[in-house]
């Protein structure tokens, strides 16, 4: 299952599924270099960063603003 990192509330972090839904998961679960818009991999207990999804999401978000600002 993949996710996105929405954002943090104290001790969670907000976690938006590919469902629309979302999910909180103790900080302390998360991997090192988490931050919002950071895609994840959940298998069961095991959480990872998918650098390559994070870095086209990026790409994707930075090319919607660029085209906002062509128009």
């Amino acid at each position: 299952m993949k996710g996105i990192i929405d954002r943090f509330e104290e001790e969670f972090v907000v976690v938006e599924l590919e469902s629309g839904e979302t999910m909180n998961i103790p900080i302390n679960k998360m991997p090192k270099g988490i931050r919002e818009g950071v895609v994840i991999n959940i298998f069961g207990r095991r959480i990872s960063i998918d650098e390559s999804e994070t870095k086209k999401l990026s790409k994707d978000i930075d090319k919607l603003i660029e085209d906002m600002w062509d128009e």
